[in-house]
């Protein structure tokens, strides 16, 4: 492993020297240059994966299964969750710049570190919480989902059939978590079946729009269709058509909301319309948007005036944003988008901190001891994705 991580290290010094001086437009450059502080910062050199924080807070520990008497033990690397927001990010930077440095980013270090995430002794297979190499782990639904749009992206931009098979693999083990209680929809965490949660299910149905859009396979339009509108029967608020977070197995709604439930129903719905012309779909994602803006959008007095923010987490406001792009790039109203353009600009100037790094609030008037790898990482692909906005 640390033959193989030194080679992969020169080849990352190779591929990133200079790179802000080449690339021309602001928010490429300020994705880049946050994956570049990722990698300084978070590289764990001895496994090739990332840690959780940084720096490394001594206090965190990693849970085996809830049924393996609640064994616990010092944390050394990150989650998978944390984990797929920089797969995402890189994605992202390959799509919008087409440059091949970021495919051999993606090649020779994120998918090997990805691969360590894989459970295949258990069926149907999929990437667990924690890596294997610390025993067996929770698996949920939800970050299979993330992996998996990450991947069929990937596919769609590379061609090769091995990202459109592990997304494949990876739709059938988040289905497998679907049952008839509550009338369907997908369990949240295979070994936690008590709730049936947006994230699940939200995420499941963009992913199965991007599964058909690869594969022109109708069964994956049904599946986002009866997706899309169990959530929507569920789940969604009808007095703000914003998300809810779950329904239990004895019916009690979890009436919590988070951004990124209503993104990837915004998102969905938006991948439904386009696919089938059924303008309801077009209609429940502008109104969950201008509920979620609503909702969420705050007033902040700052250092530097008064800002609106979406007053959530960076990696939800980030998956948010998935719909707020998708839903503009069809209907062209900038009003939602522009807040969170004007969110990462106030972030980018204010809130890093001397490695470069950002809290869990952009308004910089509160920064975090040990800065979360989700809460960085999600920033790659905002940048990102904010550089091609006409």
């Amino acid at each position: 492993m640390n033959r193989i991580f030194l080679h992969v290290t020169i080849l990352l010094s190779l591929i990133f020297l200079n790179s802000q001086d080449s690339l021309g437009d602001t928010n490429i450059s300020r994705a880049t240059i946050t994956l570049q502080h990722i990698l300084k910062f978070y590289t764990v050199e001895n496994e090739g994966l990332f840690t959780e924080t940084f720096p490394i807070n001594p206090n965190q520990q990693v849970t085996y299964l809830a049924d393996n008497k609640g064994q616990v033990k010092k944390q050394e690397v990150s989650y998978l969750w944390p984990y797929s927001g920089v797969l995402s990010g890189c994605v992202s930077l390959y799509q919008m710049t087409g440059d091949k440095k970021y495919k051999k980013l993606l090649e020779h270090r994120i998918m090997p570190g990805l691969e360590q995430y894989r459970d295949n002794k258990r069926a149907p297979a999929c990437y667990q919480s924690y890596p294997v190499f610390n025993g067996p782990s929770d698996r949920f639904y939800d970050d299979n989902d993330w992996v998996a749009i990450s991947l069929i992206d990937l596919y769609s931009l590379t061609k090769d059939t091995m990202y459109l098979n592990k997304a494949i693999q990876l739709q059938k083990f988040i289905y497998s978590g679907w049952s008839d209680d509550l009338g369907g929809g997908i369990f949240w965490c295979e070994q936690k079946k008590h709730s049936k949660n947006t994230c699940s299910n939200a995420p499941a149905a963009v992913l199965c729009m991007k599964l058909f859009m690869a594969t022109s396979q109708e069964k994956y339009l049904d599946l986002a269709k009866k997706t899309y509108q169990w959530t929507k029967d569920n789940l969604c608020d009808p007095s703000d058509y914003v998300y809810w977070d779950n329904k239990s197995l004895n019916g009690h709604i979890a009436k919590e909301k988070f951004t990124y439930n209503s993104g990837q129903m915004i998102q969905a719905g938006v991948l439904l319309y386009k696919a089938t012309g059924e303008k309801q779909y077009l209609i429940d994602a502008q109104k969950t948007a201008g509920g979620t803006f609503n909702y969420f959008v705050k007033t902040r007095e700052t250092a530097h005036g008064e800002v609106q923010f979406y007053n959530d987490s960076p990696w939800f406001n980030v998956i948010l944003f998935r719909g707020l792009k998708a839903l503009f790039e069809v209907d062209h109203n900038a009003t939602y988008i522009k807040v969170m353009a004007d969110d990462a600009e106030y972030a980018w100037r204010y809130d890093r901190d001397k490695n470069g790094l950002f809290s869990k609030e952009w308004t910089g008037e509160k920064q975090d001891k040990y800065k979360w790898l989700l809460d960085n990482a999600c920033m790659i692909e905002l940048y990102s994705e904010l550089s091609n906005l006409n």
